[in-house]
């Protein structure tokens, strides 16, 4: 047996998907003013509608995936007194290839592999230097409620990486292949 949803169950589901009236049908291809009356009950929608309403709201719900659920965690980082050397073998016995470089809680910058590499074609003996003296800018940081996509957005724009902060802390990094691993579910 198929089940239909009632009114109700139709506002509910729209509420807790944080969707107002107005965009969710946009999403489904109805007015503003049918979604009103369904929900108030005062009209009996066609099936063909309440299927491409429901359908709009799955859409919706599944493009919902958020940084704080694809991040990984904890995130390794180095302090920027640490020398290069140290972080090369805090990558290599990490298995990544960039991370934040942090002081006293606080995000000053990253480095990684690329900039380090840079540095040796430039014929520059970078494994003494201090992480201080080669970090870059930090990585873009979005709080654990940001949307996948904004953080597909900023990782395609070429930041190497995405810090996920919650009330100042640093909760979670997210790169190229959690993305992936996200994309997979």
């Amino acid at each position: 047996m198929f089940y239909l949803p009632s009114p109700e169950d139709l506002r509910q589901a729209r509420k807790r998907l944080g969707l107002t009236q107005e965009e969710l049908a946009r999403r489904a291809g109805v007015s503003q003013s049918l979604i009103a009356r369904i929900e108030s009950g005062s009209v009996d929608p066609r099936l063909s509608t309440l299927r491409k309403i429901v359908a709009a709201m799955s859409e919706y719900e599944k493009k919902q995936v958020t940084a704080g659920e694809v991040m990984f965690s904890p995130v390794i980082s180095i302090s920027p007194d640490a020398s290069v050397k140290d972080a090369i073998e805090l990558m290599r016995k990490n298995g990544i290839s960039q991370m934040p470089v942090i002081e006293n809680g606080r995000l000053i910058g990253s480095i990684n592999e690329g900039t380090i590499m840079k540095y040796l074609s430039e014929g520059c003996d970078v494994f003494e230097k201090r992480v201080k003296d080669v970090m870059e800018d930090s990585f873009p940081v979005v709080s654990p409620s940001t949307s996948v996509e904004v953080v597909r957005h900023l990782i395609m724009s070429g930041n190497p990486a995405v810090l996920v902060v919650d009330k100042g802390k640093v909760v979670g990094i997210i790169t190229k292949i959690d993305l992936i691993s996200a994309y997979k579910r």
